[in-house]
This record gives C-alpha cells, structure tokens and sequence, in this order.
C-alpha cells in the first residue's frame, strides 16, 4: 500500500436530450474538463473527511455527505485498510447538473485503489460509483458515472446501452452557472403532469418531446461531421422547446440572449433546468472568451470555456 492515493473526476454537460430522454427520446452527455475533484487519501488516526463543506468525522458527516459515507464504508467493507484521512478538492458546482456528486465518488474511488495500488477496471469503477449514486439520487441513470469517468461523448436512451462516439467538431463551449440550484425534480414533475393533462391543452406536449429526441440525433450527426453551425441550430431550436416545456426561467433566458447578442452561434440550457447552467457555442476561444465576458454582466457567477474535438485541450 501506498502512503498516499490521489483520483480525479471530470464534471459533465447534458449537450441535448433533457426532458425528453424521460419518454424514450435520446440524449447527449459528455465530459466537462473544465471543471474537475480531485481526492486524495492518506492513512490516518480515524475516518475523516475535508471538503469545502464539512470538515470532521466521517461518521458525523451531515445527510448531504451520505453517500461519500456510504461509499467509503463499502470500500473499506472489502478491503479493510484501517482508518483514512479523505480530501476533497472541487471546481464543480454542486446542485447545477455538472456530475458533482457522481463524480466525487469516482474521485473517491480511484484515490482509494491509487492508495492500495491496485488496478481498477471501469465496470469495477462504475460499480462502485452506481452505489454511491443510488444513496444521492434514489434511481441514477448511470450517464453521471460514465461521464464523469470517461472520455468521449456519450449517446443514450433510457434503458439502452449507452454509446461512447468520437467529439469530432471544431468549436469551443462556454458553460455559465445561473447561481442557483438547478429545479430538476420539480421540473420533472411538471413536465410529467402536462403529458398526462395533454389532452387538455391547446398545444400538445408530446410533439415537443419527440423534436428534442429529433435534435438530438441531428446533433449527434453534426459533431460527427463537423457541422458546427447545425450543431448550434439544434441547440436553439431545442432550447425553444424547453421554454416552452416551461423548464427555462428568467435568468436562463436572459444569459441565453446575452450570450446570442455576445455572438454565440447557439445557446440553452442544460440540464434540469429552472436554475442550473447553460451553454453556448462559438466556433473560436477569443469568441467564447467575449461571450464569458457578456454571461458575467449578466449575471451568470461563474464560466468555463472547453475546447470541443481537436481543441479539446487548447
């Protein structure tokens, strides 16, 4: 055993497919590099743990930190290394649909076998992550794990496979955090009773669900062939739907105009919704860097840029 391990996590960005992967329609998830945790772990007198959170016992945790506990003590369940000090360093916001609690385990999980030195297969990685997963989100898809964990973009439906593809689109993504956690549950929920009232109303629901599965594949199509100007079509007109769909809000839709006058090509938001992030694409990093500028003057608290494709690491 080591003296000391160290994981790391990526966050990650649902590009297309919110709401609508909830009735069967696709989605677009990848790695968001830009903002990443980093655990390290060190034998120690007793279990503890220190985050920008919480710092103390382990078993004195508070609620919100169970399935970093719940992790852990499986961990230690199978291979018993005695007490350990776990530190947790984040960039990822929690609560904005990034990954943050799905890729704290993975971070976890990795500095825990990095200090055993011992190898860790993904499917073993995942495992682990999933359990972790279940304690935060009650029924996790799996697409936050994988995400985090991984490298490549990730195409999925629910109860499929999810298929990894190359990210082959020459543009640069802005992602700017609206300060305010993201509503997803709520959102979920209110989506779900227009379905059910769709009958009712005067524009149906449902249409709108099976556009945004449609963009999605049109999306997907567009990163594989570098059509950078229909990837960002297809983010306007799906973002168009969402507010309909009622799951924008105020400040979503300001950052999203900013952004567009900025000279994004394409904006929405992603994830949950009604809080949260949002993205925006540009097809330069000086045209993503003035887009930041114009999302912080109105408003967003914080913005990333990440490189798509051969700019991944630009």
């Amino acid at each position: 055993m080591k003296n000391i391990g160290y994981g790391k996590a990526n966050g990650k960005i649902i590009l297309m497919g919110e709401h609508a992967v909830v009735y069967g329609e696709p989605a677009i998830a990848f790695p968001f590099s830009a903002t990443t945790i980093t655990a390290t772990i060190r034998p120690s007198d007793s279990f503890r743990l220190h985050c920008s959170y919480y710092k103390g016992s382990l078993e004195k945790a508070p609620f919100t930190l169970k399935s970093i506990k719940t992790l852990v003590q499986q961990l230690e369940k199978e291979y018993p290394i005695g007490p350990i000090l776990i530190e947790i360093d984040s960039t990822i916001p929690a609560e904005r649909g990034m990954g943050s609690s799905a890729a704290v385990a993975v971070a976890i999980t990795r500095a825990f076998f990095d200090l055993l030195d011992k190898p860790l297969s993904q499917e073993e990685l995942l495992a682990y992550v999933e359990h972790a997963e279940q304690i935060a989100h009650g029924n996790p898809s799996g697409i936050d794990a994988a995400a985090t964990s991984g490298n490549n973009p990730i195409y999925f439906r629910r109860g499929q496979p999810f298929t990894p593809f190359d990210l082959n689109v020459e543009a640069f993504l802005v992602v700017a955090d609206t300060g305010i956690k993201g509503q997803t549950r709520t959102a979920v929920k209110d989506v779900a009773y227009a379905v059910e009232m769709e009958h009712e109303l005067v524009e149906p629901v449902m249409p709108r669900i099976h556009r945004l599965g449609q963009l999605t594949r049109e999306a997907k199509e567009a990163i594989s062939q570098n059509q950078v100007q229909k990837l960002a079509d297809t983010m306007n007109e799906a973002q168009t739907h969402l507010k309909e769909l009622t799951v924008s809000n105020d400040l979503l839709d300001t950052l999203i105009h900013a952004a567009i006058d900025a000279g994004a090509l394409g904006a929405k938001l992603t994830g949950g919704g009604r809080g949260g992030c949002m993205i925006a694409l540009t097809n330069t990093k000086e045209e993503a860097q003035v887009v930041c500028k114009a999302l912080e003057k109105n408003g967003a608290v914080a913005t990333w840029i990440q490189g798509l494709g051969v700019h991944t690491y630009a």
